[in-house]
């Protein structure tokens, strides 16, 4: 490992553990294009990675959100049972080979956009002076469905699925966004554990890429943590609205390279069935 790719790792390793601890999202978001990019992974390899990296550290941060009483045990229940099930589901279509890698980086970018629209688009409802606590907007059967679909996400695209699990507990189920946090933190840890079971794999060549990511990662938690209780809700949203815009154009940008790379290496490959170049006959042929 370059010294260079070390800085990068615990970089992003610090600004990922730091997100964590204060949005319960994000780390991700950005985990994910950082294996691809800036360690110049497979998506085979980052996939499984990413899920480890960011379990590790999701638990990490959920002890003072659980010291605070900052979870909330209900929507953690309707939101992460079907999360477990699609976590299954989604990493056991990656292993089977039905989903394509360009595929699953697209799938993340639309979901990230998908995400901050919904986030920021949220007016009615808001706590007021009076009455700060936001009123939810959805079912619970809505929230179920939202799970289904977060949990799929996880399993697909390797990512915690904090930056779909937020503003569902925050649109959805009515939570402030610091209770949202807390809640989002501990359904990460539980599908990450899941979705690493269904895909089947180990990064074992990768896992040196580990190292540095969490110790950034912890580092960036500390901070977080004690930063997390003084930061407005609004600010909350609108810090978390822009991570996920940024992302996602990033990780769309890797998934076109990616296809194109793919459709230019198989228009070098022979089609099957066609003649090699012709080869001088050998005396046994003449």
């Amino acid at each position: 490992m370059s010294a260079l790719t070390l800085l990068v790792m615990a970089s992003g390793g610090a600004l990922i553990g730091f997100l964590l601890a204060v949005l319960g999202a994000g780390g991700s978001i950005l985990l994910l294009p950082l294996l691809i990019s800036g360690g110049g992974l497979p998506t085979r390899e980052a996939v499984p990675l990413s899920l480890l990296a960011v379990t590790l550290l999701a638990l990490a941060n959920a002890g003072p959100y659980l010291r605070r009483r900052q979870v909330a045990p209900r929507p953690a229940l309707i939101l992460g049972v079907p999360a477990l099930a699609g976590s299954w589901i989604g990493g056991s279509l990656v292993k089977i080979g039905l989903i394509p890698e360009p595929a699953q980086l697209a799938l993340f970018t639309a979901a990230a956009l998908v995400a901050s629209w919904l986030l920021t688009r949220r007016r009615r409802g808001a706590g007021t002076a009076a009455s700060p606590q936001p009123r939810p907007q959805g079912s619970p059967l809505a929230l179920w469905g939202q799970g289904v679909l977060v949990g799929l996400l996880t399993g697909i695209a390797g990512v915690g699925g904090g930056f779909a699990m937020v503003p569902a507990l925050v649109l959805l189920a009515g939570l402030p966004m610091h209770l949202a946090t807390g809640t989002s933190l501990v359904l990460i840890a539980s599908k990450g554990v899941v979705a690493l079971q269904a895909l089947g794999h180990w990064p074992a060549a990768s896992l040196p890429l580990l190292l540095p990511l969490l110790a950034g990662g912890l580092a960036g938690a500390i901070a977080g943590q004690a930063l997390a209780p003084h930061v407005s809700d609004r600010h909350l949203r609108q810090g978390f609205a822009a991570l996920l815009i940024g992302s996602a154009l990033l990780t769309g940008a890797e998934a076109v390279h990616r296809q194109q790379a793919s459709a230019r290496a198989t228009d070098r490959t022979p089609a099957a069935g066609s003649r090699a170049p012709s080869q001088p006959l050998s005396p046994h042929h003449r």
